[in-house]
């Protein structure tokens, strides 16, 4: 049996650095894409490969990490993931040396890789540590110290990579701009490392049974867990979009005509939006159903996606920014509805949602060649469609099978 609920505390205290840590990266590669694009002069589709390689690796790795965490326990788990992260920082610093982009991206996989295994191991042990029916409050509270991160990171790499080179930079200079941040992640995530693995955490020796429909034995089988990996497969994917666009949409003179470490201080509101929302949903998902809080939050976000890409000026640009603000419960939201019911198949539901996080790859791509065709602005449209999926979702594709 799993830990007394009384000593549940201090481990959801403990999570929550991790929340924010890989919040803090992921966010940073918002700054990365214009920064490297202008330093090694690339289209809007080679910038976006940072978003491509970055969850490309969730594809690749998510199942491995899934039976990686089964295997050495969810604190295993996050050990071997912050260890991997912190080499993957650490990599930067040749990469910034040799002054490659392709290096840059493969720094990223392996920084991502750690990722990954961590989001497998830190999700799944959130849900499990309390009441299943307050799952999902409780890990949109978790994940809201996630948005602490991405609302921080923007400020941090406006100061530290924009600030420290301009458009005209050359190669050089526009490398070497990544090589201190990068190398005090990797001694963050080393530090993190150490903690953990001292750290007393609750084991989960049993878990129930998963919930056996028509005498399933394939994990693929679990139709609300499938669905709900297309919903996070489109959810990451329009979040990423929006976030990897948002500095070269506000440098738009159509819409603000920003400088880029200018505009990079407005993306603090998208995520900030996010981690506010994340506090408010924890609290109205304790007594309103999450599905419908999700499918409402989808349609508004559409809403203002639609405002943003119909009108210009300051209109588009604060709809897209209030976006973040109704984006912050739908991912750990759709994780906790697809993971209900898995019991000790848990493990292994969380790494086929963190395999669908790969949306972040692909539909940035996407829209980055898109952005090419058409513009930057109206681009915008392609995100709508993902809003719409998830509002189904929360309304009808949750409910598991009986």
């Amino acid at each position: 049996m799993a830990a007394a609920a009384g000593s549940y505390t201090p481990a959801l205290v403990a999570l929550t650095s991790l929340f924010f840590m890989w919040g803090f990266i992921t966010c940073l590669n918002d700054i990365l894409i214009p920064h490297l694009k202008n330093v090694f002069e690339l289209n809007y589709t080679q910038s976006v490969l940072i978003q491509f390689c970055f969850f490309g690796a969730y594809f690749i790795v998510s199942i491995p990490a899934g039976a990686l965490v089964k295997r050495i326990g969810y604190k295993g788990g996050v050990v071997a993931g912050l260890m991997i992260a912190a080499i993957g920082c650490a990599l930067f610093i040749p990469a910034a040396s040799m002054r490659v982009y392709g290096f840059f991206l493969g720094a990223l996989f392996v920084l991502a890789s750690g990722i990954t295994i961590l989001q497998v191991a830190a999700n799944p042990y959130v849900t499990v540590l309390g009441d299943p029916k307050t799952a999902p409050a409780r890990l949109t509270l978790t994940q809201a110290f996630n948005s602490l991160g991405t609302t921080v990171a923007p400020m941090f790499g406006a100061m530290l990579i924009l600030g420290g080179s301009d458009a005209a930079a050359s190669a050089a200079d526009g490398a070497d701009a990544v090589r201190g941040p990068y190398m005090m992640l990797a001694g963050a995530f080393f530090v993190l490392a150490a903690i953990f693995a001292l750290l007393k955490l609750p084991v989960i020796q049993e878990e129930a049974p998963a919930v056996r429909v028509h005498g399933q034995a394939s994990i693929w089988s679990y139709r609300h867990l499938v669905l709900g990996a297309v919903a996070i497969f489109v959810y990451v994917g329009a979040e990423v979009s929006i976030g990897s666009f948002l500095i070269n949409f506000m440098a738009d003179p159509a819409i603000a005509g920003l400088p880029e470490a200018s505009a990079a201080h407005y993306v603090t509101y998208f995520w900030g939006g996010a981690m506010v929302g994340r506090f408010i949903g924890a609290v109205v998902m304790r007594t309103i159903d999450g599905g419908k809080v999700l499918a409402f939050n989808a349609v508004i976000a559409g809403l203002l996606l639609a405002i943003a890409v119909l009108t210009t000026g300051p209109l588009s640009m604060w709809s897209v920014l209030a976006i973040g603000l109704f984006n912050s419960i739908m991912f750990p939201t759709i994780f906790s509805l697809a993971l209900n019911g898995l019991g000790d198949r848990t493990s292994e539901g969380s790494g086929v949602l963190c395999l669908a996080i790969v949306g972040g790859a692909l539909i940035p791509l996407a829209q980055g060649a898109l952005a090419d065709a058409i513009g930057v602005h109206h681009a915008f449209v392609l995100p709508i469609v993902c809003y719409v999926y998830i509002a189904y979702y929360g309304l009808k594709g949750c409910k598991p099978a009986a």
